[in-house]
């Protein structure tokens, strides 16, 4: 059983014709905002929310850990536009069991829902290989600087800071350290 969560009507009628040519899968609820998706998941009980990150009035995020909070048994598949692995991560610390792309074709999605509804996690096929690109890369980075190893916690936590774009004042003043010392 299944409800979806997406403020795009039309969106939200693809998925659904997805989910309708599955004789597997029944459809009990959609939503078009996260206040009214929670409260349809909490009436309803489904085994697998399909929730938009964003959406008025409630995120998908913010729905999903409201649940997870209650205990309630639901799987979640988050469907967003966000290839970046950062919301992927927020996603994961919630609790999520499948992160999918909405360009994905309607058989991933169909896909990642008897993935999830079987026990098993599901991350969209562009977001995995992007993923194992970035992994490589680092790898590769790790290769060609192996002192980084060798760096203390807090000077990889300055060096990330500086891969985000913060300047060494701004640095110093999370950090509670000089400037210099950043430097």
């Amino acid at each position: 059983t299944i409800v979806i969560a997406d403020d795009h009507p039309m969106f939200r009628a693809g998925v659904r014709q997805a989910i309708e040519s599955d004789p597997s899968l029944r459809l009990v609820g959609e939503a078009g905002n996260g206040a009214e998706a929670l409260r349809l998941i909490r009436e309803r009980s489904p085994e697998i929310a399909l929730l938009d990150m964003r959406m008025p009035e409630k995120t998908g995020l913010a729905v999903a850990k409201e649940l997870f909070k209650t205990n309630s048994l639901v799987k979640i598949i988050f469907l967003t536009m966000h290839d970046e692995e950062e919301w992927f991560e927020k996603a994961m610390e919630v609790g999520v069991k499948g992160y999918l792309l909405k360009d994905s074709l309607p058989s991933d999605i169909l896909q990642a829902i008897h993935a999830v509804a079987s026990g098993k996690y599901y991350i969209s096929p562009k977001l995995s290989g992007a993923m194992m690109q970035r992994k490589q890369e680092s790898k590769a980075f790790t290769e060609d600087f192996p002192d980084i190893e060798n760096l203390t916690e807090t000077e990889q936590t300055i060096l990330r800071m500086i891969g985000d774009g913060k300047s060494s004042k701004e640095i110093a003043d999370e950090l509670f350290v000089s400037p210099r010392t950043v430097d």
